[in-house]
């Protein structure tokens, strides 16, 4: 109990205080939903704190400063059960929907997935879909960016949770000399762009509550939707340009928009080799794409090919999973390309999934050093990022996330197939999973649905999802003997 008992005693108080989340909701529904849905956000804050002030009264006298391992361990708590609680609103609001699917659509709007294992969306109440898509918002920089930013006011450590879910292989170029004061700089910086986003989409012609809705899911780069049919449901090239311009600017580091705020000027973007290659590899996929469609004469007019591939590319890319259009149907090169995409293609630092575009690079570069060093095997080398050199502590943790996440791709992958999934929805449902992205191809692509899963594949596709948020070792390293010992 000493050992748990300090980690769930600030469990208890992010539950206190996530509480108030559910009056976000409740305000959006006050006016536009029915008594009985109106009930639900309150059963829920009441559940939720109820819960929060029982855990904390049971573990108060076991406080404590937090240790590295605590912090590892309240990472994967607070993802774990925070859902949880999120499900409880859904599972009161929507008939019939079981604890398995509640607690997998709240995962993937917390994880800023965008899977959804519900249908008739245009029917749901308002809070219901605001609250959906409210969690990516939440999820968008991380939570534990915000319990950072609220920690040290509660007079606890907070370096530990820092390093615990720390965007990005680099994690010792420290913006700010404290951590609480960098989490408050990144908050304002993701709001002020989600509320541009938000008037963005308005003046695009969305109503209100889906001008809010949208901005949750665009600035999460979650990708949940109000509507069954995604963006298709505008049928508006202008609220469809707004869109990629945010999810394009959410794909890069906030780390960056914040360092350039405080050096007002926009040239450490722009000398960044990650935010370079990642416009790189953007611009190439949309003309790859569209040609790939005008080619082979899925759309004769190219400027319609060209509106589709940018809106898709940019989606996948960016792990938002927004779709206007049936992409199974295209060459079978286009989702294939745009899936990879997602799997590495955003910034680390960013609100996607995936790889990052970082550890990408700098695997390229040691791919490199090596052939040269196999040729001139006495070449002084080193692998460099911005005039920086590299520490192979540093490579080393590149190359063994790689080999984790290929490791995690393969083993979720024959879990599926042992329960009885074809190869193509198992490949892309856990490619989609792990990396964030909410698109994927066969029967859980555009032409099925999660609802299609049983309660084992339901489970393995929510682990994927929260294993790859915490970019698989703050999840992984539970695993590890060493961890729990004294």
């Amino acid at each position: 109990m000493a050992f748990f008992a300090p980690v769930l005693n600030v469990l208890a108080r992010v539950l206190v205080g996530y509480s108030a989340m559910f009056l976000v909701p409740l305000a959006w529904g006050w006016q536009l939903d029915p008594v009985e849905v109106r009930e639900v956000w309150w059963e829920s804050i009441a559940a939720t704190a109820t819960a929060g002030f029982l855990l904390w009264y049971v573990t108060m006298d076991y406080r404590r400063e937090l240790l590295p391992r605590d912090g590892f361990l309240l990472v994967n708590l607070v993802w774990s059960v925070l859902p949880a609680f999120s499900a409880i609103p859904l599972m009161l609001a929507i008939e019939g929907l079981s604890f398995t699917d509640a607690y997998f659509e709240a995962m993937s709007g917390f994880t800023t997935t965008g899977f959804t294992v519900l249908s008739g969306l245009d029917k749901l109440a308002v809070s219901v879909n605001v609250w959906r898509c409210l969690l990516q918002l939440f999820g968008g920089l991380g939570i534990m960016l915000l319990v950072v930013a609220v920690l040290p006011l509660l007079g606890l450590g907070s370096v530990q949770l820092y390093k615990a879910e720390a965007a990005g292989p680099i994690k010792d170029d420290r913006l700010t000399p404290r951590i609480a004061e960098t989490a408050r700089g990144l908050w304002s910086v993701y709001f002020v762009f989600s509320g541009a986003c938000m008037l963005a989409y308005r003046w695009a012609g969305m109503s209100w509550p889906d001008a809010f809705m949208h901005m949750c899911s665009t600035m999460g780069l979650g990708g949940l939707s109000s509507h069954d049919a995604s963006f298709g449901f505008f049928n508006s090239p202008l609220i469809e340009g707004v869109a990629m311009v945010f999810m394009t600017l959410a794909g890069v580091s906030f780390a960056r928009y914040f360092m350039v705020w405080r050096a007002k000027s926009p040239r450490s973007l722009l000398r960044d080799a990650e935010v370079r290659a990642y416009f790189l590899v953007l611009l190439a996929s949309v003309v790859g794409v569209t040609g790939v469609l005008v080619y082979h004469g899925t759309y004769t007019n190219p400027w319609d090919g060209l509106r589709v591939a940018a809106f898709h590319v940019v989606s996948f890319a960016t792990t938002t999973g927004y779709s206007t259009q049936d992409y199974s149907v295209w060459p079978i090169f286009a989702p294939v390309w745009m899936l990879a995409l997602g799997s590495f293609a955003t910034c680390a630092g960013s609100t996607g999934g995936g790889l990052k575009m970082v550890r990408m690079i700098l695997l390229f570069k040691q791919a490199r050093r090596e052939l040269v060093l196999a040729v001139h095997p006495r070449a002084v080398n080193p692998v460099t990022l911005g005039g920086a050199v590299i520490g192979t502590k540093v490579m080393a943790s590149v190359v063994a996330f790689m080999l984790i996440f290929l490791a995690t791709h393969i083993g979720l992958t024959m879990l599926l197939l042992i329960s009885g999934m074809d190869v193509v929805s198992a490949i892309s449902a856990v490619v989609a999973s792990v990396n964030n992205i909410g698109l994927a191809m066969g029967s859980v692509g555009p032409q099925g649905s999660f609802t299609s899963l049983n309660d084992f594949q339901t489970w393995v596709c929510t682990i994927g999802m929260l294993m790859g948020r915490l970019e698989l070792l703050a999840v992984m390293v539970l695993f590890v003997p060493q961890f729990w010992r004294k």
